[in-house]
């Protein structure tokens, strides 16, 4: 008989084991933890390992804003072989002698570093007209996604040995690894694809920290729901402001200027949601959480 769900609140950070896509692993996850609710903060290739930071009950709330935080990886390329994938899982289509030096693939490393435009693989979850671009390339439909603006930070060159070239990759939204290995092997002239893939970290989140899939069970922990949202300003209300926030009610707040979106604690530092502050101090309420006693009222995306 299968164990009922429980309430759990929180984050985890699971070390993703290789073979599963992202779904799959939060499905593990959350019938380890025996969670009811849950959601991941952005996809991972079945190839790939690391930091997938998971969100259940009230921290999904939060999930939006790691999906958009920065990210870092560690990818091993295999030159001399281009494949339909951009990863080993791909049939291989080209194959090339490498014959570059160290000084070329240095040079050809610092092109992908900054403001780049980048074209997504075809065997990609990007959709368009509602329909993933994976499904269009198994299919035989060779048409590309659209090209698009991404920032990749820095690039560093750990290690080469033979054909195999690992680096160090700090970016931030939307950045496709598997076409950083495909587009720097075209610009070495062998081709090159994704043979190891493990992110590092998502934001503040580091590898160091992540628990592995078979370690996780009814009895772990999870990190508080605002671990998630540390890059955001913190303000604190009194009494009566953090009352009316927690009824949806705007309020205003001296001393602060600017806007943006804010992490909301009570004067004893229960963490409330977030807010959106706008000019001259004024913070709207826009997702809250259930605090303990239920006396918070969801929000959910209104204001």
């Amino acid at each position: 008989m299968k164990a009922p769900c429980v309430p759990r609140d929180g984050l985890l950070v699971l070390d993703k084991p290789e073979g599963l896509t992202s779904t799959q692993a939060l499905g593990q996850a959350r019938q380890r933890l025996r969670a009811c609710k849950g959601g991941h903060t952005g996809t991972l290739d079945p190839l790939a390992t690391g930091v997938l930071v998971l969100c259940f009950g009230e921290a999904t709330k939060a999930a939006s804003f790691l999906v958009d935080t920065d990210k870092r990886y560690r990818t091993t390329i295999a030159l001399g072989a281009s494949t339909t994938t951009y990863d080993r899982e791909g049939e291989v289509v080209a194959r090339r002698p490498v014959t570059v030096s160290d000084a070329a693939i240095e040079e050809a490393v610092g092109r992908f570093v900054g403001r780049i435009d980048q074209v997504p693989p075809r065997f990609s979850a990007i959709k368009q007209g509602g329909r993933p671009f994976y499904e269009r390339a198994r299919r035989g439909d060779p048409t590309p996604p659209e090209s698009r603006s991404v920032f990749v930070a820095a690039i560093d060159v750990v290690d080469r040995a033979g054909c195999d070239l690992t680096l160090d990759i700090a970016c931030g939204k939307g950045v496709y690894v598997r076409s950083i290995a495909h587009d720097l092997g075209e610009a070495l002239g062998c081709g090159g694809h994704v043979k190891a893939l493990r992110r590092m970290a998502v934001g503040r989140f580091t590898v160091d920290e992540a628990v592995p899939l078979a370690d996780v069970g009814p009895e772990t922990a999870l990190q508080q729901s605002d671990a998630a949202l540390t890059g955001l300003p913190a303000v604190a209300l009194p009494g009566f402001l953090a009352r009316a926030v927690q009824r949806g009610q705007s309020v205003h707040v001296g001393g602060r200027d600017g806007e943006g979106w804010v992490r909301l604690y009570d004067d004893s530092g229960v963490f409330l949601g977030i807010g959106w502050q706008a000019l001259a101090g004024e913070i709207r309420p826009k997702r809250l959480w259930v605090a303990a006693g239920g006396h918070v009222e969801p929000m959910g995306a209104r204001g």
